[in-house]
């Protein structure tokens, strides 16, 4: 899949064709910043509160500074369906903790006065309606996040939700599947902003030795229903998984391998360093990648 040829300036034409209600801050900014690097782009997952939310603070800007173009930080939530066994655990981890919706905002907040990262909390939309959506808009975008994945909410049911976060300038980003039709990946796309997640298999998070075969066949369905950035998740853990997403994707999303990193840490410290170490490898990854595909 590496060797396929990157289509040029792709992602650039996406962004530049997006509405600019659509794209409002700092996440096609940085998409339009790596495509005219010709560069693959790596969005982090971490867990927020995992271990602590004091000690998210300092993976967050540690994943930052090592090269992670935007950050997803994950809301604990009781009953994390559609997550692997590696973030479950992290969430129970953070909710004894006492991390709360509340506290992950405050995070952004704590991270935003340090970092100009984008970050995107990433969240089942229970713990979203418990506050009310025009509270946790407010919120947010008070607090400097810059996009909302709401990962149970169907599009069907997110008019309200679209309508009040767009007005405070928040991305509204949702998962498209292996087993969406064009019809229907068109409707997500729709009602997405700031890039599409591209979920590469069917199951819950976590690693895989290799990507799907039939993942650039997905990935060229997008392309053809959208000029939105595409960022694929689900199982990327390996530079060599991040090369074979040259010229099919916009970013690579890597989240159970970077939670897994800091389960396995003996402290804070040493979380925050494992985690920008694997993100300065599957950086450089990406990096590479695209100069392969252009020689």
């Amino acid at each position: 899949m590496s060797e396929t040829a990157a289509p040029k300036s792709s992602s650039a034409a996406r962004a530049a064709a997006q509405p600019t209600e659509k794209s409002p801050g700092k996440i096609a900014q940085r998409f339009r910043e790596l495509s005219d690097a010709r560069e693959l782009g790596l969005v982090a997952y971490v867990t927020a509160g995992d271990p602590s939310l004091e000690a998210s603070v300092e993976i967050v800007l540690a994943a930052a500074a090592a090269g992670a173009d935007v950050i997803e930080l994950g809301v604990p939530f009781s009953d994390p369906l559609a997550d692997g066994p590696t973030i479950q655990r992290a969430s129970e981890r953070a909710l004894r903790g006492g991390a709360t919706l509340a506290g992950v905002i405050d995070l952004v907040r704590r991270v935003r006065a340090q970092s100009n990262v984008p970050l995107v909390l990433f969240s089942y939309f229970n713990p979203i309606l418990q506050m009310g959506l025009e509270k946790f808009a407010d919120a947010a975008a008070a607090a400097g996040a810059d996009g909302v994945l709401a990962t149970d909410l169907t599009l069907e049911e997110a008019d309200d939700y679209r309508s009040i976060l767009h007005a405070r300038g928040l991305d509204t980003i949702f998962l498209a599947a292996p087993t969406s039709t064009d019809a229907r990946l068109a409707k997500i796309a729709e009602v997405s902003s700031g890039f599409l997640y591209l979920i590469s298999r069917m199951g819950v998070t976590g690693t895989r030795e290799a990507l799907p075969e039939e993942l650039p066949a997905l990935a060229e369905r997008v392309r053809r229903v959208t000029q939105l950035p595409t960022a694929v998740g689900f199982g990327i853990s390996q530079p060599e998984h991040v090369t074979a997403l040259a010229g099919i994707a916009d970013a690579a999303v890597v989240g159970s391998a970077l939670v897994a990193e800091i389960e396995k840490a003996a402290t804070p410290k040493a979380a925050a360093e494992t985690v920008a170490s694997r993100i300065r490898i599957l950086k450089q990854a990406a990096r590479e990648a695209l100069r392969s595909n252009n020689k």
